[in-house]
């Protein structure tokens, strides 16, 4: 099959090609169709040097003007909003329909919301009546951000980082992964025609230990905002620690979703079928661990179990397809090993993996796809319990008391996302507080209020992002004192 993409580098408002390049698949297929730049130091040099170059002029741009060509970029990816979601699906196996109602109105919205947000920020001041002196804050850009991006929500995510930080008045070098690039590189070439200056934003391609290490070592890229693996977020704090660089890290997560007896399981049902398997499971926020009060484990589990047999698995074009491929071989063999693990250590799969024949078309049968896969009777030590798999696999277990299943929710080293299911406010009340999780949904999923920080607590991150968080972030404040 021919290469139909070939992907350059977006450096000073230009495309530079490379001499080497990384081989891109369709997930669907498992058939390359683009080569993406591999990037290393010579170019994110470059790209930090067009950076350094447009932040004078970038920063001291009025947030009036730069909220105008924010809106513009907006603006722009929304008129192609079709060719980006054919293209997002495509790149990273989620199906179509996702792409179009969820991935890239975000990306959309990501713009809008921080041009409107620069517009109507606030200051704080005093006034020591006592040797007549006012102190007030201001906050201003730091320079050039190195944002690094993962592949599950390629653009959706890219742009989170980006928004704001160039609201702020910074400018940029970003990396998104290696496996889904093509959407920010179409993104790049809207850019100029969005009236943006060169060198306000750049982006390079490649692999993380490359051109993404390139980033965080860089003694000109004051402050790394990356969302992707803990281990990964590991080794980002390690290397940026000799420069005192700003970090915001967003890593994984082994999210608990808390059933108890007084839910409505018809409301409940639909949406943690949602919550586990959208976009086959490769979501940081995805229900991964589901526990169900005793008393109605047995009439839950009946009812999950024929939800999720109800998704539609093949081609992510396809309208009905409620679940596509995932991201990569690799991938899909690590997560098909896990169910292995759970089986050999005697949980039971009740649907999915080893227990569904899988039936593609030819023209997919060589794509990485997988049924979602529901997993009961494991021990909370169990790996599946305490590692996060990032696919279409969810563990169900009982539950007795809200105590037990607090101290068990709490029991992995992550802490990014909960979901509760119940009637009674004043344990949704006890719990939020208990919970060590950054996010807590009760009777829901993934409504997201951008607002509101978002981020994670023990090896899940470090750091918020969100309106006040992300300001924050992307600016230092200053105290200024005038003696009258």
């Amino acid at each position: 099959m021919a290469v139909e993409l070939v992907l350059q580098n977006f450096i000073d408002g230009q495309f530079v090609g490379t001499e080497n390049h990384i081989d891109s698949y369709d997930p669907s297929t498992g058939k390359v169709y683009a080569k993406v730049p591999d990037s290393g130091e010579a170019e994110v040099n470059a790209a930090v040097q067009a950076a350094r170059s447009a932040f004078p002029g970038w920063s001291e741009t009025s947030a009036a003007e730069r909220s105008r060509i924010l809106n513009r970029i907006a603006d722009l990816i929304e008129s192609h909003l079709e060719e980006f979601a054919l293209a997002e699906s495509r790149d990273q196996g989620k199906p179509v329909s996702l792409a179009r109602a969820v991935d890239i109105p975000r990306t959309v919205y990501n713009f809008r919301f921080f041009a409107t947000t620069i517009l109507h920020t606030t200051q704080s001041a005093t006034y020591l009546e006592n040797v007549q002196a006012t102190n007030y804050t201001v906050r201003t850009p730091l320079g050039v951000a190195g944002l690094i991006s993962p592949w599950n929500l390629p653009l959706y995510l890219l742009t989170w980082k980006i928004a704001p930080a160039i609201a702020c008045g910074n400018t940029v070098v970003c990396k998104p992964s290696e496996m889904t690039s093509v959407t920010a590189w179409m993104m790049c070439r809207l850019l100029n025609d969005a009236g943006l200056p060169q060198g306000v934003v750049n982006v390079v391609f490649g692999y993380g230990p490359k051109a993404g290490e390139a980033i965080v070592k860089h003694p000109d890229v004051p402050l790394i905002s990356f969302t992707g693996s803990t281990l990964i977020g590991q080794r980002i704090t390690e290397q940026s620690a000799p420069h005192c660089k700003k970090l915001s890290l967003e890593l994984g997560g082994k999210n608990p979703c808390i059933i108890f007896a007084d839910a409505d399981l018809e409301k409940c049902i639909p949406t943690v079928v949602r919550s586990s398997f959208t976009n086959q499971g490769e979501v940081c926020l995805c229900s991964s661990r589901i526990f169900v009060q005793r008393s109605v484990y047995e009439t839950f589990l009946h009812k999950f179990v024929d939800g999720v047999k109800k998704m539609h698995v093949g081609n992510p074009a396809d309208p009905m397809t409620t679940m596509g491929a995932l991201i990569s071989k690799e991938h899909l063999n690590k997560v098909k090993s896990y169910v292995n693990l759970a089986a050999e250590e005697g949980a039971r799969i009740l649907c999915g993996e080893s227990v569904e024949e899988l039936k593609l078309p030819d023209n997919l049968k060589d794509g990485y796809y997988m049924f979602p896969t529901v997993i009961t009777d494991l021990r909370d030590s169990s790996r599946c319990m305490q590692e996060e798999i990032f696919g279409p696999v969810t563990c169900v277990v009982p539950f007795d008391t809200e105590d037990e299943v607090i101290s068990r929710a709490n029991n992995v080293k992550y802490g990014l996302s909960a979901s509760l299911w119940t009637q009674d406010v004043s344990r949704t009340m006890r719990m939020g507080r208990k919970l060590e999780a950054a996010t807590i949904w009760t009777n829901c999923w993934m409504v997201r209020d951008l607002n509101m920080p978002f981020g994670g607590m023990k090896a899940s991150g470090v750091g918020r992002e969100g309106h006040k968080d992300s300001i924050e972030f992307f600016t230092e404040e200053k105290t200024i004192c005038i003696k009258h």
